[in-house]
């Protein structure tokens, strides 16, 4: 169970550590330190050592981390050393292209559904998935006891979507749609995804 005690924004950076631990892996180092890890990250040491502190001792000053046991650590806290199957809902590009992505599996997660509530696409393949009716969607949600959603649906119908999810037995919701959306407080976490909202960002400072 998740310690409600640790601050969100040290849970958000945890899965950053992970991934740079990962890539340093992957090129051969065996051990690394708080500030390798903030140089790649643009964080500073004394935040990392902190951050980490809320999990436990990880590390011996002046031998810095192990990257196999922290990656085994971080893998363990974030829960993602099992893989947790996902129901994608919305098969048109993006849905698509997410079905298609090769880079969940290796990380905690698999795209398990597929739904949409257009009849042209339900039925017809996406790669090695069945599209499956919307109208089916609590069946097979509990079927399969799925606890994440992602959405790739337009806006004007990701709040009745997220809705009927939630009433399935979904806990947790990656939504694409360009907007917030309202759920009862016993769902677990929301995030979204809007690179249009990181675009405006990156545009601010490349202004005159």
């Amino acid at each position: 169970m998740a310690n409600s005690d640790i601050p969100d924004i040290i849970v958000r950076r945890l899965p950053s550590y992970l991934q740079v631990l990962l890539h340093l892996k992957r090129h051969g180092a065996t051990t690394t330190s708080s500030h390798e890890i903030g140089s790649i990250l643009g964080i500073s040491a004394a935040q990392i050592r902190k951050d980490l502190s809320h999990f436990g001792g990880f590390g011996k000053q002046g031998t810095g981390y192990s990257i196999t046991y922290l990656i085994d650590q971080l893998t363990q806290i974030l829960h993602v050393n099992q893989v947790w199957d996902i129901a994608l809902v919305g098969a048109g590009d993006l849905g698509h292209a997410i079905a298609r992505y090769q880079g969940f599996t290796n990380r905690g997660f698999r795209i398990k559904l597929i739904f949409d509530n257009d009849p042209s696409k339900i039925g017809q393949k996406v790669g090695e998935f069945t599209i499956l009716d919307f109208s089916t969607v609590s069946q097979e949600i509990q079927k399969h006891n799925i606890k994440i959603a992602m959405l790739t649906v337009p806006a004007g119908t990701a709040q009745s979507v997220a809705e009927q999810l939630v009433k399935a037995g979904i806990k947790s919701i990656l939504s694409y749609a360009p907007i917030t959306l309202s759920l009862p407080e016993d769902i677990c976490c929301i995030e979204y995804a809007n690179p249009i909202l990181q675009l405006q960002h990156m545009t601010y400072y490349l202004g005159d």
